[in-house]
């Protein structure tokens, strides 16, 4: 295309960005953000997320500048307003990874130290309601989510709120921890990290048209192609098979006793007519709406940024 709302950037080039910036993140530090089957280096953190903490920094710093004036322009002590960053994508991509990277470097720069992260694993429905619903096979799904409770939360923390509540979500036992909840207390980022925030589209008629993404101050795509994120969540699920489901209380215990070939089935058959159905029909469609788009080769690395314009 001739014209594209996107700069687009080679690591090369985007590396540039991160002019003589210090890494502050050690290898070790690294190995303990990395998600199952991650492979980000040391060498992208530098050359792809430092730039890119660095740009954040600036929006971030300009927002606090914006909301110091505006409280002196109408006179009134108002609320720290976080800062407020989606990251998107599909199941397996290492949206978590990213996430956690991110939030780690972020806090290192001056100005901003308090740098909250939240999954939205936490607001889908209990495994009860879900079955009562008929949605098991929906999990992951826009319908899937408590999406009123999301939309309280998120709006709750743009509004200057203390001590707002988000539920746990335990991978372990696929399902809601009752009474357990992580408190956000006014931070000065908050990074919202899930498969469907960019969505901005309602499935009923009726339902209020304002979305999570309306809160997002920036908002990241992380784009894999889908041939290759199948494959990842093939060998995901193989490394599953050989640790988190051999533990009795994991909901997909009866997985661990699967053969190899009758594992690959399974995953086969459950991004097939799951993941890849939502990645089509929800996911995918939102890409366009993101700030920044991180695209990823089939070796686990980013390769390409797009940066819109502004």
């Amino acid at each position: 295309m001739a014209f594209s709302p996107y700069r687009e950037f080679s690591v090369q080039q985007w590396a540039k960005l991160k002019d003589n910036t210090p890494l502050p993140l050690s290898e070790t530090e690294l190995a303990a953000l990395r998600g199952i089957n991650e492979r980000a280096s040391i060498a992208e953190v530098e050359n792809v997320y430092l730039p890119l903490s660095r740009l954040l920094s600036y929006y971030v710093e300009s927002m606090q500048t914006l909301n110091a004036q505006t409280a002196r322009f109408m006179q009134d002590s108002t609320p720290k307003v976080p800062f407020i960053i989606g990251v998107a994508g599909s199941v397996a991509v290492g949206k978590s990874t990213s996430s956690r990277i991110l939030q780690t470097l972020l806090k290192r720069w001056p100005g901003h130290p308090r740098v909250d992260l939240i999954n939205t694993d936490g607001f889908l429905l209990p495994t009860a309601e879900l079955e009562r619903r008929d949605l098991m096979k929906r999990k992951g799904f826009p319908e899937s989510y408590d999406r009123s409770a999301l939309l309280q939360f998120i709006s709750d923390i743009k509004s200057g709120r203390r001590d707002v509540k988000a539920p746990v979500y335990s991978h372990l036992k696929y399902d809601i921890v009752p009474d357990e909840y992580v408190e956000i207390d006014q931070p000065d980022v908050l990074i919202v990290e899930g498969l469907n925030v960019l969505q901005a589209s309602a499935t009923k008629i009726g339902e209020p048209r304002l979305f999570v993404s309306d809160f997002f101050d920036f908002a990241i795509y992380v784009d894999v192609e889908e041939e290759v994120v199948k494959e990842w969540y093939i060998k995901r699920f193989l490394t599953f098979r050989d640790s988190v489901f051999k533990q009795p209380e994991a909901y997909f215990s009866h997985f661990a006793e699967l053969s190899e070939e009758e594992a690959i089935a399974t995953a086969s058959e459950i991004w097939d007519t799951i993941n890849l159905v939502n990645l089509r029909e929800n996911i995918y469609p939102t890409r366009l709406r993101a700030d920044l788009i991180l695209h990823k080769s089939a070796d686990h690395a980013i390769d390409r940024v797009h940066l819109r314009k502004l």
